[in-house]
């Protein structure tokens, strides 16, 4: 998939010392073990991971990461990670990352998507929303460094919601 000048793909073993490092400089993305993010390029097992990344030029500019537990038409998928460069923000790349892991899900027979986001992060939370999640609850001090509540949202994936283009409406949440 190409997006404004980016080509989004799927991750490749060269590519993990950069999204380590990636991550690592992200405050709020959750910090993984090198084994872990290795262990999403590994196909087969219960829940299904994929990690995609953002190339443009030389060097990664963000990447996403999804899972997939189950399957058809029970299969249940959440957007766990999706981390871009600060100077490359609000361009349009969060969401085509967004859309990578969507697209995915949706393919391999997830009906819906959900995800946990920082209370205090409008930003993303105007990403999510602008692509069809809504707010189906709150975990109180989820987060921890700093310590945040965690907005729980949830997307239906259909064909028409995978494809549309992105809004930028404001989120409602209680």
């Amino acid at each position: 998939m190409t997006t404004h000048n980016w080509e989004i793909r799927p991750a490749r073993e060269r590519d993990l010392a950069e999204v380590m490092l990636m991550e690592r400089n992200a405050s709020t993305a959750p910090h993984w073990s090198p084994a872990e993010y290795a262990a999403l390029l590994q196909p087969g097992g219960s829940v299904r991971r994929c990690l995609f990344v953002a190339v443009r030029g030389v060097g990664l500019d963000g990447f996403s990461v999804g899972s997939l537990v189950g399957s058809a038409p029970d299969a249940e998928a959440e957007l766990e990670s999706v981390v871009v460069l600060d100077s490359l923000r609000r361009q349009g790349l969060g969401s085509a990352l967004c859309r990578a892991v969507m697209e995915w899900a949706h393919a391999d027979g997830a009906a819906a998507i959900s995800l946990e986001v920082r209370a205090a992060s409008p930003w993303a939370l105007r990403l999510y929303c602008g692509l069809g999640f809504v707010a189906t609850g709150r975990r109180p001090r989820y987060y921890q460094n700093p310590t945040d509540d965690a907005i729980v949202m949830r997307c239906a994936l259909s064909s028409a919601v995978v494809h549309r283009p992105v809004s930028h409406r404001e989120p409602t949440l209680s």
